[in-house]
C-alpha cells in the first residue's frame, strides 16, 4: 500500500511540472522563474532515487521519480534558454534607447517642428507592418 500511496503522492506532484515547462517556454522569460528553487526540486528527486537505490527498492515508484526528474530538468533548460532571451531582449531595448536619444539630438540641433519630432518618435516605437508607410 506505501509504495501506491508514494506514487500517488508524486504523480500529483508531477502533474503539476509539465504545466510549469509550457508555460515558462511560452512567457519567454526567466524573470517569474527561480533557479535555486528548480535545483533544490531536482536534488529532493535525486534524493529520493537515491534512497530507492540504497534501500533496493526497486519498483514502479522508481519510474515515476524518473519521469518527474526528467520534466524538472526541461524547467532547468527553459530556464537557461529565457535568460538568453532576456539578455538578447535587454540589449535590444538598450540600442533602441540609445537610437533614440542620439535621434533627438539630431532633431534638436536640425531645429525641426514639435510636431514632427513627435510623429516620428510615435512612428518608430510603433512601427510595424500595420503602420509602415511607403514613400
Amino acid at each position: 500500500m506505501s509504495p501506491i500511496l508514494e506514487s500517488i503522492m508524486l504523480i500529483c506532484f508531477g502533474f503539476s511540472w509539465p504545466i510549469n515547462v509550457i508555460k515558462g517556454y511560452k512567457a519567454r522569460t526567466a524573470k517569474s522563474m527561480s533557479l535555486p528553487f528548480i535545483l533544490l526540486i531536482i536534488s529532493g528527486y535525486i534524493a529520493g532515487i537515491t534512497a530507492k537505490l540504497v534501500s533496493q527498492q526497486i519498483n514502479f515508484v522508481l519510474i515515476v521519480y524518473l519521469l518527474n526528474l526528467a520534466i524538472v530538468s526541461l524547467n532547468l533548460v527553459i530556464y537557461f534558454r529565457n535568460r538568453k532571451l532576456d539578455k538578447i531582449q535587454e540589449t535590444v531595448l538598450k540600442d533602441e534607447l540609445e537610437s533614440d536619444h542620439v535621434d533627438s539630438e539630431h532633431i534638436a540641433s536640425d531645429h525641426v517642428a514639435s510636431d514632427h519630432v513627435a510623429y516620428h518618435r510615435h512612428f518608430h516605437k510603433h512601427n510595424d507592418s500595420k503602420h509602415s508607410v511607403a514613400y
